[in-house]
């Protein structure tokens, strides 16, 4: 996959057990990031991910260009200059080295203690902002809260490329867990210039495959192949990759009667697939398309997923989205209810 989107942990823990075999839990896929075998920052786009603990290294050096060219224009906007932005990386330098993981808030005291201010997201931006030099990254959770490491300390570097190798990587990673995708797609989910996402494409030009359809070029794996434990019917999480890493989303949006459904919603003023502030909210997809959400609550140990069909589902349909709610169940240990 290269990376799944992370800045809802809950979603990302399925996210990736939706990818793993039949019968992994929560338990298994935390126990990798404990073992620091998956580790979580924000990569790209500057948004949170999951990725490989030995290809965080090298993903941060091939994002960090842009990433820091971005901070410090919102570095100026903050009125921060160059001298707080460098005492506040030496700060959490200083004191995670001695306290080795420490919660967000006791990064803001960190902050504070040191003279930085922490409040209206000044705070935020300095984690991300010192997670985008590759200093800190997030850690285990303590309790409750998510904790935050310094990124050498708690992660071994692993692979090591270079500037062209990791461009190459990238677009190999994306075009075989992504594709058909095109080159803007592309570039919209790795937050690369176009200029270098075509190099990726280029020299990983022996394991993808490229076809235009309809004057658009689409690359993908040379070996794509349908699934063993296909099921036509799937609970995605908020933030999924399969949504939300494509400039142009057609091919999961595109069902008249779900497009239909999402435009009544709308004039409607009620909630849809994406909020006004960019939110994607879980999925149902049926042969990869799109046909409404779901959502779930838990009471007392107990879990009830609602479905909320946009489009409705047809006998079969229904058998297969049960299965699904008892697989999602399965993954965190809970009873389920559905709700249609």
């Amino acid at each position: 996959m290269g990376a799944v989107q992370a800045q809802d942990y809950t979603a990302s823990l399925w996210a990736v057990g939706l990818r793993c075999k039949e019968g992994t839990t929560v338990a298994d896929i935390e126990r990798a990031v404990n073992e620091r075998k998956i580790a979580r920052t924000w990569l790209m786009r500057g948004t949170i991910h999951f990725a490989a603990a030995k290809d965080i290294h090298w993903m941060m050096k091939l994002f960090a260009p842009r990433l820091l060219s971005t901070s410090r224009m919102r570095d100026r906007h903050l009125g921060l200059s160059d001298n707080v932005v460098e005492r506040t990386k030496k700060l959490f330098y200083n004191a995670l080295k001695k306290e080795k993981k420490l919660t967000r808030k006791e990064m803001y005291k960190v902050l504070e203690k040191g003279g930085v201010p922490s409040k209206n997201n000044l705070g935020y931006h300095m984690l991300y902002r010192a997670a985008w030099d590759g200093l800190i990254c997030f850690g285990p959770y303590s309790g409750k809260e998510q904790t935050f490491v310094l990124m050498d300390d708690y992660i071994e570097e692993g692979n090591v490329l270079s500037a062209e190798q990791a461009k190459a990587e990238l677009a190999k990673r994306y075009f075989t867990s992504h594709g058909p995708a095109t080159i803007r797609d592309y570039g919209w989910w790795s937050g690369l210039t176009v200029k270098d996402a075509k190099i990726g494409i280029e020299m990983a030009g022996s394991s993808l495959r490229e076809e235009t359809i309809d004057g658009k070029t689409y690359y993908m794996s040379k070996k794509i192949s349908k699934p063993d434990n296909w099921q036509s019917v799937r609970l995605l999480p908020a933030f999924d990759e399969y949504l939300v890493s494509y400039a142009d989303r057609e091919a999961m949006l595109g069902n008249p009667k779900m497009q239909h459904a999402l435009n009544g919603t709308l004039k409607a003023g009620k909630v849809s697939i994406i909020h006004s502030n960019g939110i994607f909210v879980p999925v149902i997809i049926v042969d990869g398309e799109v046909v409404g959400a779901w959502s779930r609550k838990i009471v007392k140990g107990k879990m009830t997923i609602t479905l909320k069909q946009y489009v409705k589902l047809d006998k079969d349909g229904i058998k297969e989205a049960k299965e699904e709610v008892e697989r999602y169940g399965s993954f965190f240990g809970l009873e389920t209810v559905v709700n249609y």
